[in-house]
């Protein structure tokens, strides 16, 4: 099985990469330019996971990179069956404190990018008649916080745009999910104040951050045969942020 993972060089894009090769999965590690301390970690995991593992390096903010680093994949001539759109941007601002040219930033990395991937892979996954699509979006895109404005509405149009995407891609036997995490103990976990934090664990059943693992066993679940019925759904792993 094959896997194409963007933003796999930190966070739960590495967790999600770790994860994958561990239950042998060859690997296309995508990441925004190159770096020898992850081409040497994923060079290690490969061996010691006994799969392969290929660097792929696009800025998701540049359309025509993204579109090389698709067709250098594609030209592997090997089938994709799951990808997982994980890299994003966060950004903290409120309505009147976050200029349009942000706004169009964020979209561009968090929404554009992600369904120019989608309509790249679903193309190869068409002609396999069969692929399962991860997108990672947020609980910020499901309830609203003074502050976010362009993450929380970018993470929310992903959400609207997978559930979309299932219903048109189902017919071809691709299936689409999503996967919205909490507070997550990651670098862009860490962007609220503790102040903020403290407020959401107040109403949170486990109250802790997430771990990029339990992140990435979710993504394993949707991408496996044992979601085999399940598109079109957003899989929340929060802690239970319900109170």
């Amino acid at each position: 099985m094959n896997a194409m993972i963007t933003g796999a060089n930190r966070g739960i894009g590495k967790a999600i990469m770790h994860t994958f090769a561990q239950n042998k999965y060859n690997i296309w590690a995508c990441a925004r330019k190159p770096n020898e301390s992850f081409e040497a970690e994923i060079k290690q995991l490969a061996e010691s996971c006994g799969v392969r593992i290929t660097p792929v390096y696009f800025d998701l903010a540049d359309e025509d990179a993204v579109k090389a680093g698709i067709k250098q994949i594609i030209s592997e001539k090997q089938p994709v069956n799951v990808l997982v759109n994980n890299a994003g941007v966060g950004h903290c601002g409120t309505l009147m404190m976050t200029p349009v040219s942000k706004l169009r930033e964020v979209y561009e990395v968090n929404v554009f990018a992600q369904v120019q991937i989608m309509q790249l892979i679903s193309r190869v996954m068409t002609r396999q008649r069969s692929g399962s699509i991860i997108n990672i979006c947020s609980v910020g895109g499901m309830e609203t916080g003074n502050g976010y404005i362009a993450y929380g509405s970018s993470k929310a149009a992903m959400i609207w745009l997978t559930k979309a995407a299932a219903k048109e891609l189902g017919a071809f036997g691709i299936r689409v999910n999503g996967i919205a995490p909490g507070l997550t103990d990651t670098e862009m976990g860490h962007y609220k104040s503790e102040e903020e934090i403290q407020k959401v664990f107040d109403r949170t059943v486990i109250k802790r951050f997430g771990r990029p693992d339990e992140i990435a066993q979710g993504a394993l679940y949707l991408a496996s045969e044992a979601a085999a019925f399940i598109t079109g759904q957003i899989l929340v792993i929060d802690g239970g942020r319900v109170i």
